[in-house]
């Protein structure tokens, strides 16, 4: 039997379901957490997997820069990954992106072969001030950071 996916706009009614995913994440320091009160404001810049009914990934998209955004929150629950999912997500933002008038899409990564599958390259994470200033002066990983910067410019 196949599982049916679906991926659509995040809805208010998701604010839960992205809690608890993106929570089970950032109990492990591989994404920051967020509290349900922000997820509620950001519902907008988020996209969503679901499979039979139930949240099973999601991703965001943040912008930085007049032409410079940053996929964030991208997570896929346990025994889903690696069925396609992450990478309907990517599609769904970089469409986003696009349709906001952006041309660069950048993300910090433990999974660069993920994003190297989607068309990103490893680049330096100082040619990102805007991260810099806006996210990483609030992390505690700010001076040992181990994420890898990715870059993907859109056509």
């Amino acid at each position: 039997m196949t599982t049916t996916l679906v991926c659509r706009s995040a809805t208010e009614s998701d604010v839960e379901a992205l809690y608890q995913l993106i929570q089970g994440y950032a109990v492990q320091a591989i994404m920051l957490p967020r509290t349900r009160e922000i997820l509620a404001t950001l519902i907008p810049d988020f996209v969503v997997v679901e499979a039979e009914g139930e949240l099973v990934g999601c991703g965001s998209l943040c912008q930085l820069g007049q032409d410079l955004v940053e996929v964030r929150s991208l997570g896929i629950s346990p025994g889903y990954q690696g069925k396609g999912i992450g990478s309907m997500i990517m599609d769904s933002l970089l469409q986003m992106a696009k349709e906001r008038g952006l041309t660069k899409v950048m993300a910090l990564t433990y999974e660069v072969r993920f994003f190297e599958k989607n068309g990103f390259t490893v680049v330096e994470k100082e040619i990102f001030p805007e991260k810099v200033w806006k996210d990483c002066i609030h992390c505690s990983k700010q001076h040992c950071c181990d994420e890898i910067a990715v870059l993907k410019v859109l056509n």
